[in-house]
């Protein structure tokens, strides 16, 4: 029984110290890209929603919403694609 919580216990360190090694690697901005590519950034959550939005667009897009891509990715950036 006690190994059993002991395994846990170190399970749980490991998947943390991934998850803080995996945000000190993020960029300062956005990653370079074409007039096509498109940045996944979180969005601001709906009144009354709990439920994370993340929103795929261009920087053209992006723009238009009067977002900086590159200001606002170390934060809210998720993935690019293209």
């Amino acid at each position: 029984m006690a190994s059993t919580a002991l395994l846990v216990a170190l399970s749980m360190v490991a998947a943390t110290s991934t998850v803080q090694q995996t945000s000190d690697q993020r960029p300062a901005t956005a990653p370079p890209g074409t007039a096509d590519t498109l940045y996944c950034m979180r969005i601001e959550l709906i009144i009354g929603s709990r439920i994370q939005q993340v929103r795929c667009w261009t920087r053209a897009e992006w723009a238009v919403q009067e977002v900086d891509v590159d200001h606002d990715w170390p934060e809210d950036g998720v993935r690019v694609i293209g």
